[in-house]
């Protein structure tokens, strides 16, 4: 499966008078970190995925697969992995629906904010809440934000 993602900074705070429509806690670890590729493990609330991320830029394949919660909580646990924690706000914005990530712990301050598209030159409203967009730099990829525990 390919995964189209854009990928922002967050410039403000007035993305909580936005239109939220859940969130979840997150932890997720990396086995496997490279410049085109990725091993993740992510637990949420009730759930946890194994997921496989391929390629580089706009458009990567993703390859994800939902695993029992206390085999991916061993797996962390066991390997003395480090996860990063951040809840995830889902966002509604007109049409799309945006993921906005607050950091916590060593990246508390961090948010960012994606959206996956259909197509690469697909349109999109941008909240007033975005700044900058980082698709493109590596160093907001979440296997690099590994680095910064």
């Amino acid at each position: 499966m390919k995964e189209i993602e854009r990928k922002f900074l967050i410039t403000n705070d007035s993305w909580k008078s936005a239109k939220c429509i859940g969130q979840r806690e997150l932890k997720q670890t990396y086995l496997l970190r490279g410049t085109d590729r990725s091993v993740r493990i992510r637990v949420t609330d009730n759930m946890a995925f194994f997921t496989i991320k391929l390629g580089t830029g706009l458009t990567r394949s993703e390859f994800e697969y939902e695993i029992p919660q206390n085999e991916a909580n061993d797996i962390i646990l066991e390997a003395n992995l480090p996860c990063l924690h951040k809840t995830r706000y889902y966002i509604q914005n007109n049409n799309d629906t945006w993921e906005l990530d607050v950091f916590h712990g060593k990246l508390e301050g961090l948010l960012i904010a994606e959206l996956e598209l259909s197509d690469e030159d697909q349109f999109f409203d941008k909240p007033s809440w975005l700044g900058a967009e980082v698709t493109f730099d590596p160093a907001y990829l979440n296997s690099n934000l590994m680095d910064r525990l």
